[in-house]
């Protein structure tokens, strides 16, 4: 599945975030990989996570709610991130989006954590939505904004416990 994933990858349906963190890659990747600390620094600011499930393992499902204020509404986002593949203290690729079995806006995360010499983390996630039109749709939603603000989230988080 993975080898199609990459074939099929395509900058217009492409969208990059990238966080360089003062921690070295295994803590990061710690964060990823552990259900607990995921709930707690996960998802844009406003918003807190409610886990059904967690089974952080390739061909393991994370489903859970983002809940709280979120652009002046209580608001309730279902997810369902499907790991695909995990290389430990590498890369992470999900599948990602609603509970539903046939979302058709579901899209594919590739999580990747590059130590550098200073022992910072550079993370970067590679997100490839199904088509053009639908990754338009969720910059202009703000998927970039909400997901810097994640990964901010993950750095204060990182800084608190580590």
């Amino acid at each position: 599945m993975t080898e199609k994933l990459f074939e099929a990858w395509s900058l217009e349906r492409e969208i990059v975030l990238v966080k360089v963190l003062k921690h070295p890659r295994d803590k990061v990747f710690a964060a990823w990989t552990n259900p607990e600390a995921l709930a707690q620094w996960y998802g844009p600011a406003g918003l807190g996570i409610e886990t059904y499930e967690a089974d952080i393992r390739e061909g393991g499902v994370w489903r859970f709610d983002m809940v709280g204020h979120f652009e002046g509404q209580h608001q309730r986002f279902s997810t369902l991130m499907r790991f695909l593949k995990i290389v430990p203290n590498e890369a992470i690729v999900v599948d990602y989006g609603t509970p539903e079995p046939d979302d058709p806006d579901r899209f594919y995360m590739i999580i990747t954590f590059d130590e550098q010499a200073d022992g910072k983390t550079v993370l970067t996630i590679r997100q490839l939505h199904p088509n053009r039109d639908r990754r338009q749709t969720v910059i202009n939603f703000g998927a970039v904004e909400y997901g810097l603000q994640t990964l901010d989230g993950l750095a204060a988080w990182l800084d608190r416990e580590h």
